[in-house]
């Protein structure tokens, strides 16, 4: 199903083999991609001439479709696939009637060139197939088109219009912020003594309040 109704010129719908992807893992991931994954499709590739667009850090966009065995969370298994193919990937992850979208920014291995970096990853939380909201605008450029889903996945309309690394940086500030939250509540329900519950407190307060500044201001 093509989720994006993107041109003909842009379709691929290859199956990859789960075994094209042993030269990246150990015998754990390797069980990992068989007990989870029931099929891998390469279904679409974006690129200067399927959509006549301009690549700029963004050569090629490619689209797979993860069919999977069970509801379950197979970001690692993402990981290993997105770090063996040097182009951005777009992966639609699908189990019966529901899916989630994910997306990594990357880059080339400094010194490993058989591998790609993952600066940040963009997913959804699982979804009804009909009820889809996400699309792809095929626009400007390349770099474009992967930065305005990345800007719907993250739910932050206001810095569509800021450079990547931004939103990059405003999402792990989000993350060290609920870190930080979730291990004083922890603390709080935990802890012993009333001193200590009242200092964690403090600081939970403050954490919250600079979470609340960081999301109204971006």
């Amino acid at each position: 199903m093509d989720f994006f109704n993107l041109p003909p010129t842009t379709k691929v719908n290859r199956v990859i083999p789960k075994n094209a992807f042993d030269n990246y893992t150990n015998t754990r991931q390797k069980k990992l991609f068989s007990d989870l994954v029931a099929r891998i499709t390469w279904t679409h590739k974006l690129s200067s001439k399927t959509v006549n667009l301009q690549a700029k850090e963004i050569q090629e966009i490619q689209i797979f479709q993860v069919e999977l065995k069970t509801m379950t969370d197979i970001q690692a298994v993402l990981a290993i696939i997105d770090k063996a193919i040097p182009y951005t990937i777009i992966f639609i992850v699908e189990f019966d009637d529901s899916m989630f979208i994910s997306t990594s920014t990357k880059h080339a291995h400094p010194v490993n060139e058989d591998n790609s970096v993952i600066d940040w990853t963009f997913k959804t939380d699982w979804f009804l197939k009909s009820e889809n909201k996400y699309s792809l605008t095929l626009k400007k450029s390349l770099d474009s088109v992967h930065q305005d889903l990345c800007v719907q996945i993250s739910g932050k309309p206001t810095m569509a219009n800021k450079p990547i690394e931004e939103l990059i940086e405003f999402k792990r500030e989000i993350l060290i912020l609920e870190k930080e939250i979730a291990r004083l509540k922890s603390g709080i329900k935990n802890g012993k003594q009333f001193n200590y519950k009242v200092d964690l407190n403090i600081k939970l307060k403050e954490a919250e309040k600079q979470l609340l500044t960081l999301i109204s201001n971006n």
